[in-house]
């Protein structure tokens, strides 16, 4: 999962190498914590936070499992 939004990430960013993903598990959910360069941030959320919402929907049907719980938050 990790290596998916790293890719999404860094296909529509100006710097593909400031782009981290961090993996946690928090109360049996999987925690994506996506950075990307602070120039990158209106990019990756997209204008009314519609790109954010498609990473996050791809991520959801990636999961294939409906009691695996998976959130991606976008940090700075």
């Amino acid at each position: 999962m990790k290596a998916l939004v790293e890719h999404l990430a860094r296909s529509i960013v100006d710097h593909p190498d400031s782009v981290h993903v961090d993996e946690a598990l928090e109360d049996k959910t999987q925690v994506l914590r996506l950075s990307v360069h602070p120039e990158d941030m209106g990019k990756v959320i997209g204008k009314q936070g519609r790109t954010a919402k498609a990473i996050r929907a791809v991520v959801y049907a990636a999961t294939g499992k409906e009691n695996q719980r998976v959130r991606l938050d976008i940090v700075e």
